[in-house]
């Protein structure tokens, strides 16, 4: 079947989303109708419920393409349609219909507020399965620019009995990821009537307005399966909202420049990991366990993210509520010395006479979030960018940890 000129296949937005992976793999891609042939295979592969995502994004850009050409028509007619013929329902509320109720000014777009929510589950089984997905941890924020974090919630979940035949599938998912154990979890689990009920009290919708939850588009469809699940395991009915944080994003920069920045930086600064070790980021068990998966962690991240690239943007100053907390402060006296570390490598460290936790500082360091492309999108003029340099607190334990790290230090 032929393509309509001018709109868009979910193939085509298929594609149009694999262009960054397959120029950073070194091929020539310049532009959709290069990749078509590289991506054929890749496509047959999807499940049908990956193929419905790239659907939604095919249908809301044709939708969105169909109403202004038909608000352009009508502008150039010279006697007005009735409003009664020409006005649709949508089946499905969009992001920008969603936010243009409260977005009047700069001053309506900090004060909003956003939640942020993630599920995680024991891995993802095959679609012949009933229970695609065994929801096992959850983490929601609740977040304004004006504010930045201001509440969080959290469960380990009650998961469901794998499929006979998957438990050991589902564990070794779990082990690449979030390596929560399907059981011996020695925490609380909570089951899936207290979670929903908590979450649903947790978004109270203030003034009467629905609260609307985001997530990362490539997590949408588990997210929603879950809450989807628990809703119809237990009968609370829950009509969240749930849209995509690539969008919000979108939206925000859209609202102050009139100019949408290109998908593939908006992807980028969601997948930073500057804050992956950051202290007040991950739940206890995570934090204690050093496990960088976590449902918390990754609604925090997004607050971050949102925080450090837009509220310079709107005006707002950045507090520890924006960005996380420095993990130490370290004191004045420094010297650099030169670690041995397993493996014969050498990392320069500074001996910190107050006891700093963060011995690999570095005097540009900033905890905030810096991509690649010094944190502005293209066409978009934001203040200018520093370098920005991280580390983790692995090698920092490992250090500590030792009771021989004086004698590994080579002056």
């Amino acid at each position: 079947m032929s393509q309509r000129k001018g709109s868009r296949t979910p193939f085509y937005c298929f594609v149009l989303d694999q262009l960054p992976d397959l120029r950073r793999r070194g091929l020539t891609v310049a532009r959709v109708a290069d990749a078509v042939p590289l991506c054929g295979a890749a496509w047959a592969a999807l499940t049908e419920e990956e193929k419905m995502v790239y659907t939604e994004k095919a249908r809301k850009w044709n939708g969105k393409k169909c109403a202004q050409k038909a608000e352009k028509e009508a502008c150039s007619v010279g006697d007005p349609v009735p409003a009664s013929l020409t006005k649709e329902t949508p089946s499905v509320a969009s992001l920008s219909d969603a936010c243009a109720i409260s977005w009047e000014n700069d001053q309506a777009v900090v004060a909003d507020i956003f939640y942020f929510l993630d599920i995680y589950s024991h891995g993802k089984l095959p679609p012949h399965c009933e229970q695609r997905f065994l929801p096992c941890e959850i983490g929601c924020v609740r977040y304004s620019l004006q504010d930045g974090i201001m509440a969080d919630f959290h469960h380990f979940i009650e998961s469901e009995v794998p499929p006979r035949g998957f438990r050991y599938h589902c564990q070794v998912a779990g082990d690449e990821t979030h390596k929560i154990p399907i059981s011996g979890l020695h925490l609380p689990r909570t089951c899936y009537a207290v979670v929903l009920q908590e979450l649903l009290e947790f978004a109270q919708p203030a003034s009467g307005v629905q609260p609307r939850f985001f997530c990362r588009s490539k997590d949408r469809f588990r997210v929603n399966w879950c809450l989807s699940r628990m809703a119809s395991k237990t009968g609370i009915e829950s009509h969240l909202e749930l849209f995509a944080v690539e969008d919000l994003i979108v939206e925000l920069y859209q609202k102050k420049y009139q100019k949408e920045p290109s998908i593939t930086w908006v992807d980028r600064t969601l997948d930073v990991c500057l804050w992956d070790f950051s202290s007040n980021t991950r739940c206890q068990w995570h934090e204690e366990q050093d496990i960088i998966c976590c449902a918390l962690a990754s609604c925090k991240k997004m607050a971050y993210c949102i925080s450090k690239s837009l509220a310079s943007v709107y005006g707002v100053p950045l507090t520890a509520t924006h960005l996380p907390l420095e993990d130490s402060h370290c004191g004045q006296s420094t010297s650099i010395r030169l670690v041995k570390l397993p493996g014969g490598h050498f990392q320069k460290m500074k001996a910190e006479s107050s006891g700093c936790d963060r011995p690999f500082d570095s005097p540009h360091q900033d905890h905030g979030f810096i991509p690649s492309n010094c944190g502005s999108p293209r066409g978009v003029k934001t203040s200018l960018c520093e370098k920005s340099v991280t580390q983790g607190r692995g090698v920092t334990r490992f250090l500590k940890g030792s009771s021989d790290l004086s004698k590994s230090f080579n002056i």
